[in-house]
């Protein structure tokens, strides 16, 4: 049985809601923080610039899989596909010949990037890997994300978008109360049919696992290209707020931004409370859902 869930998309650029006082001092080349329910901008760092976005890509293969009524509880094998698909990625822990459900392989690709899972989940709810991308850029056309482009289910070869897109995608995401859980989840478990594996996953989000700041959920990735990226949500004083960093040099370059502007926004950043300067236009988007790279 599937359900449907509303999302509100901000279409056209928010003007930034803080005007001076002192900035964080960010290293990733493009970055963002956005108002979770209004879409206002509260930090930009050339925010509109397209780049390449890595395994940040899964966050469309999630949205993806969900909107064609993809069974949770249903069993997918890992076939030789899947593993030509994840060449050049890094270590899997999914073997071919294994089965595991769906919700089990959303783990395994949003927790710990397992680059044999895309196309696994994609054959799941019906389409081969060029069905999959072509799913995965209906869904960026339904969110208005006019800079996004997705050739690639698993970031390995390709995909770009913008930080502010990035964030808007993970917003859709985290409005999904499935994802949302998964990407929330430091570790979990993941068991074969038959039960003989047994994989220990647990999050590359690094900052949900510090607890320093109310993390809600989100997705790393990293290659050549792309450099370092993190988009990432999180809560404070009862709103939520969306951000991504993309192409960092360091890995944890990715993680420290995170903690100064997180840190910045909960020190009274100016403009963190105020609404939208000029007025949005915003869509509502119905989507139906059912019940070498170094992360």
């Amino acid at each position: 049985m599937m359900r449907f869930f509303a999302l509100w998309v901000i279409v056209g650029v928010a003007t930034p809601a803080w005007a001076g006082g002192d900035l964080p001092e960010i290293k990733s080349k493009s970055a963002v923080a956005i108002d979770a329910e209004t879409g206002a901008e509260i930090f930009g760092k050339d925010a509109d610039e397209i780049r390449a976005i890595a395994s940040t890509t899964k966050i469309f293969v999630a949205l993806a899989v969900r909107s064609k009524g993809l069974d949770l509880d249903g069993w997918t094998e890992i076939t030789k596909g899947d593993a030509r698909q994840a060449a050049g990625g890094a270590r899997t822990r999914l073997d071919v010949g294994e089965r595991f459900r769906n919700r089990d392989l959303l783990r395994a690709m949003l927790m710990a990037s397992d680059n044999r899972a895309p196309t696994a989940l994609g054959r799941a709810a019906g389409m081969d890997p060029d069905q999959l991308v072509a799913a995965m850029n209906v869904v960026a056309k339904r969110l208005h994300l006019k800079r996004t482009k997705i050739t690639d289910p698993s970031g390995l070869h390709g995909n770009v978008s913008t930080a502010r897109e990035m964030a808007l995608a993970l917003r859709a995401a985290l409005a999904d109360d499935v994802l949302r859980e998964i990407m929330g989840d430091p570790a979990e478990t993941v068991v074969a049919k038959g039960g003989r594996t047994r994989i220990e996953y647990g999050t590359t989000n690094q900052p949900l696992v510090a607890r320093k700041h109310d993390v809600i959920g989100g997705k790393t990735g990293y290659t050549s290209a792309a450099g370092y990226c993190f988009v990432t949500g999180m809560r404070f004083e009862g709103r939520e707020v969306v951000m991504a960093f993309l192409h960092a040099d360091g890995k944890q370059t990715r993680f420290a931004d995170f903690d100064r502007v997180a840190t910045w926004i909960e020190n009274g950043a100016p403009g963190a409370k105020q609404e939208p300067k000029r007025a949005l236009r915003h869509e509502l988007v119905k989507t139906d859902t059912a019940g070498t790279s170094d992360e």
